[in-house]
């Protein structure tokens, strides 16, 4: 029989949303450090459901968590056997039972999986998190006239002073997204080959958009990265000039982002990818967006693993 990787990469040929986090080419892209593998679970010789998951090794602990870029994963089953619980705490069950042994389980589950009963029923443990959603968007006028006057401030601000241009590549992007974190003094969590090898996944899969607010003296105030499966279109990542960061110019391109998911993508969801930092709400909800809850779903299977998370720096 083919290996478990091999028949879900056969399997999302054919399943209508499987997300763009847990594409086989997504996951390929993102696995560097580690690896991926999968479960399946079938009915009648056919595959029905699935859960792919990422792992790393420490030492003598294999352990499943979340490799860089990859926002979801979490369990994926087909449109029709979905809403029935009987059936999916079958599924679900049969693909928990396929998960090696794990040192520990750590996962955020999509947005869209709102059962997570078989996994309490093994002893995982579950925490809520936010993404904030806007829906709607086949009526852009309005998602427009829901915007917040502080946001419409800005816009205007930022109009009068930037263009957005989509014609600097992936190197102009990563830098001024590595200046969002050397202004918060913060490590950057991928380097630059990882976000090459990411980059060029999406773009060889046409899911991928560049957004840049440039000045007319050629500065970049702002960048940002916008991704998109057959459900949504996702905030992916973003940074700005931290010299030039009063000019409104990353209101701007989330704005711009959201007009070409409608105009363009033509889909109906735009999602923020989070986040839980107060400021950062702040801006989401001024858009309009709705809070969206989603599952973290972990399970440590080590003591020793669990005592040697908890005294790492």
């Amino acid at each position: 029989m083919p290996a478990a990787t091999d028949r879900y990469r056969d399997f999302c040929l054919t399943a209508p949303d499987v997300p763009v986090f847990a594409q086989p080419w997504f996951l390929d892209a993102c696995a560097g450090g580690g690896s991926w593998d999968v479960a399946l679970a079938e009915e009648n010789g056919r595959v029905v459901a699935a859960l792919p998951y990422f792992y790393k090794q420490k030492g003598p602990f294999r352990y499943a968590t979340m490799p860089p870029f990859v926002k979801w994963l979490g369990p994926y089953l087909l449109p029709a056997f979905r809403g029935v619980l009987k059936k999916e705490h079958l599924l679900l069950e049969e693909l928990i039972n396929q998960l090696p042994p794990l040192a520990a389980f750590k996962q955020n589950f999509y947005p869209t999986c709102t059962n997570w009963l078989p996994f309490y029923w093994q002893q995982y443990r579950q925490t809520n998190y936010y993404t904030y959603r806007l829906h709607g968007l086949q009526n852009l006028a309005q998602v427009e006239a829901g915007i917040n006057r502080n946001i419409r401030r800005n816009l205007q601000k930022a109009r009068e002073q930037v263009q957005v241009v989509h014609d600097l590549g992936p190197e102009q992007f990563y830098e001024l997204n590595k200046m969002s974190f050397d202004r918060q003094k913060l490590a950057m969590p991928y380097s630059w080959a990882q976000f090459q090898r990411h980059d060029a996944a999406l773009a060889a899969h046409d899911a991928r958009r560049f957004f840049f607010a440039v000045d007319t003296q050629g500065r970049v105030h702002s960048a940002s990265y916008l991704i998109w499966d057959k459900q949504a279109a996702y905030y992916h990542l973003a940074g700005d000039d931290p010299t030039l960061r009063d000019s409104g110019a990353g209101i701007l391109l989330i704005w711009e982002a959201i007009r070409y998911t409608s105009e363009v993508l033509g889909l109906d969801c735009f999602d923020f990818e989070g986040s839980m930092l107060p400021a950062v709400e702040r801006i989401r909800v001024q858009f309009g967006a709705v809070q969206t809850p989603y599952f973290f779903v972990w399970k440590y299977n080590s003591r020793a693993f669990e005592l040697l998370e908890k005294l790492k720096p």
